[in-house]
């Protein structure tokens, strides 16, 4: 691929077009000529039917938005056009092939989503300008990686319009993302209109009230609905999304998350209710009674009135999160578990098998009317439906287990494509978020393709979908925010080949997008134009070092003092060594304007930027930058995900500080992040020991705590251990983690992780 140089030159002062776009072509070779200018005389012929007619309309409007030129657009041939026609060369389907020279433009696509997805290349390409655009002569030879690229909303928890949906499709569109996944039930509301079951309009669409925050236990008394779908709003969109050649994929998540029906037919779960539309987040124990033959008939109506609404090959039946309390104390399913002659082994319960027989018997049903199913890797828990393709996002290794079983598998990694978790380290100024951690940069360097895969296993990945849920997004305008730019992102995974992809050069390219999303007026975050700084504790010289830079090279202005800093403020040159206790702020200001302040408090004490060694692992996801992290003079926030904090599980943590001299030291503290709902619990002891040749030690200090209760809150927890000086070099301190949770928590028994940041010494 030979990458542009000259995309932004203007050629005799017109704005010219920049082939460097996102996501990046596969191939793209300069061409001879001057190119090609697009001004009022340019035409857009296209060869076909409606389809392609349609297609020539989009790249109108496209064009009238950027370059502000009303074109015609003819099925004639034209001498000085933008031609539009279904080559039948190439392999993948929705591949393409754009030329530009000074004769004009062509688009040759493999079919007519191909040719969309060359104008939406075109698109992208054009500048943002009046009347008049150059486009450099050039070949693009162009296709996606992945034939399935998705994006996920809930409008469950929270209900979006029509139009709005329709803006969410259209962003899919510029993303080149070809499936929408609607979810349309859980337990807090039913959006999808059954004909045959009336009350689920009536009743399962609304709510009384929507708990505060993270469940907090406390209501907004605000009545939530109705809020539905009709059969013919759905009809709307579908066709709505396959104009731009997506298709829309429903999902009932069963027999799970299904509160909101029994409120409407209690008869349907295992005690027969009362139940209500589910006010509060999480996972409810109440589902559907899967020994219960009226049940499966149930499950066979709704989905028959899916199949008559949705075209789609694929009908998501979810199958996440569903608890088999209900099950294990209901006589039906446990009459059925003995007729099926279902029982415990060594990997899964008689109830986990249970609930494979529910997801078979929509499976089949599904596939008598020539659909197939998706589900959450939760499907594997038993024996997996024969054609069904599961979703893995629990991690990676639902997928891994499906392609390495033949069966195909869609990656959605909660660790990479949840873009309901935060999106910067800096949360307090942030919208509330359900937590978590998936900056742009994370989303970006996600690889689908797991190296302990055969290629044989590995065309079983047929694709990549980002989810966003939205128990904490109450307007699409939140959407829109939590999605860009992080679908940016997401659509080089799935479009681009590994061997293309480079985050610095996608930052580059990230910026003439965010033109277009000023065009549009979505409310993307700006993250990725702030002030990015990396800071680095050098023991030798016992600082710590900040390096800062801007995406689009704006000047950088910085204060040590605490002040905000402006053009008058010392301007970032080389990396800022930092010795003593400081608030670094900083500010890029450039022709773009000014960028959101950047602010961190570093602190000094004796151990700060001195060696650290860690004497127990950490867990494998939460190692981050190891043990430096835990002199860098820097703490943690309330988000246990940001790389800020160290994380331990199955062993205690223990780390020894070499204080490069012997010291006076009367003090240890450190601090630890509590998140209970999340298996994140407080040390249950702290230990003390002093050394000065790093062989023999002395304990100075011991404590032990009692287990976590219900009551204790959700915060930072800041330990110190006090004790009589002493002289020392070397100091360890131990943290024991919590081996089994009380019973209280939902995963009473199992092992709690703990986090743990910043050990200071004095």
């Amino acid at each position: 691929m030979l990458l542009l140089s000259c995309g932004l030159i203007a050629c005799n002062n017109t704005p010219t077009a920049n082939y460097q776009i996102v996501p990046l072509p596969q191939e793209i070779t300069v061409a001879e000529g001057s190119g090609f200018t697009l001004d009022e005389t340019t035409v857009i012929a296209y060869q076909g039917d409606e389809e392609m007619k349609r297609n020539a309309t989009f790249l109108a409007e496209y064009i009238k938005e950027k370059v502000e030129l009303d074109l015609p657009v003819t099925d004639q041939p034209a001498g000085k056009a933008i031609t539009l026609s279904v080559s039948n060369s190439g392999d993948n389907p929705e591949g393409y092939h754009l030329t530009v020279n000074t004769d004009g433009v062509t688009i040759a696509g493999a079919s007519p989503a191909g040719v969309f997805y060359g104008i939406q290349t075109l698109r992208k390409a054009l500048p943002v300008t009046k009347g008049k655009a150059k486009l450099p002569a050039v070949e693009i030879n162009d296709y996606p990686r992945f034939s399935y690229r998705g994006a996920h909303l809930d409008v469950s928890r929270h209900f979006f319009t029509v139009d709005s949906i329709k803006r969410f499709i259209d962003i899919l569109a510029l993303h080149n993302i070809n499936r929408f996944h609607w979810h349309l039930t859980d337990d807090q509301g039913w959006r999808f209109e059954m004909k045959k079951y009336p009350k689920l309009s009536a009743i399962a669409a609304e709510r009384d009230e929507t708990v505060i925050g993270r469940n907090s236990g406390e209501y907004d008394g605000q009545h939530y609905g109705p809020f539905q779908y009709t059969q013919d709003d759905c009809r709307e969109i579908v066709a709505y999304a396959a104009e731009r050649h997506i298709t829309v994929i429903p999902e009932i998540d069963l027999p799970g998350h299904m509160q909101a029906a029994l409120a409407a037919y209690p008869e349907y779960g295992c005690t027969g209710g009362p139940y209500e539309v589910w006010k509060m987040w999480g996972v409810s124990e109440n589902v559907l009674c899967a020994g219960n033959d009226a049940t499966l008939q149930f499950i066979e109506d709704v989905l028959t009135e899916i199949v008559e609404v949705f075209p789609s090959e694929y009908i998501h039946v979810g199958g996440d999160e569903c608890p088999k309390t209900e099950w294990e104390k209901c006589p039906k399913c446990q009459a059925r578990i003995k007729a099926l002659g279902l029982k415990d082994d060594d990997k899964h319960s008689a109830e986990m098998y249970l609930q494979s027989f529910v997801i078979s018997h929509a499976e089949k049903f599904l596939n008598s009317k020539g659909r197939k199913i998706i589900g959450w890797d939760e499907i594997l828990e038993g024996e997996l439906a024969p054609t069904a393709t599961v979703h893995s996002w629990r991690g990676i290794s639902g997928g891994l287990e499906a392609a390495k079983k033949g069966h195909n598998c869609i990656m959605s990694p909660n660790t990479y494509m949840y873009f309901d978790y935060y999106q910067t380290k800096h949360t307090d100024d942030e919208p509330l978020a359900i937590g978590g951690y998936v900056p742009v940069e994370t989303v970006y360097n996600y690889e689908p393709m797991h190296p302990s895969l055969t290629p044989e296993q590995q065309k079983h990945i047929i694709g990549v979908q980002a989810n966003l849920w939205t128990e904490y997004i109450h307007t699409f305008t939140h959407v829109e925010y939590m999605e860009l730019p992080r679908m940016a992102a997401l659509c080089e995974v799935q479009w681009c080949k590994p061997e293309n992809k480079d985050y610095e050069n996608f930052k580059q390219r990230v910026i003439p997008l965010v033109e277009l999303y000023d065009i549009k007026g979505y409310n993307y975050a700006k993250h990725i134009f702030d002030v990015n700084a990396t800071f680095t504790a050098d023991t030798i010289g016992n600082c710590v070092i900040a390096e800062l830079c801007t995406i689009d090279g704006r000047p950088i202005y910085y204060t040590t003092d605490g002040s905000e800093p402006t053009e008058a403020s010392p301007i970032y040159e080389k990396p800022i060594r930092i010795k003593a206790n400081c608030i670094l702020k900083a500010k890029g200001i450039g022709k773009r304007g000014a960028t959101r302040l950047f602010s961190e408090n570093i602190t000094f004490n004796k151990a700060t930027a001195k060696p650290v060694t860690l004497l127990q692992p950490t867990h494998r996801s939460y190692g981050y930058a190891g043990a430096p992290t835990l002199t860098d003079g820097l703490k943690g926030n309330h988000n246990y995900r940001t790389g800020r904090w160290l994380g331990f599980a199955g062993n205690d943590f223990e780390a020894v500080i070499d204080l490069q001299k012997p010291e006076a030291v009367s003090q240890v503290s450190l601090s630890t992040c509590v998140e209970k709902g999340d298996w994140v619990f407080d040390a249950r002891g702290l230990i003390v020991s002093v050394s000065e040749d790093g062989e023999q030690y002395v304990e100075v200090f011991r404590e032990e705590y009692p287990a976590m209760t219900e009551k204790n809150p959700n915060q930072i927890y800041h330990h110190e251990m006090n004790f009589t000086a002493i002289k020392a070099r070397y100091v360890k301190v131990k943290a024991l983690v919590e081996h089994s949770m009380p019973d209280w928590h939902g995963a009473k028994g199992y092992g709690a992780f703990l986090f743990v940041d910043e050990i200071a010494v004095n």
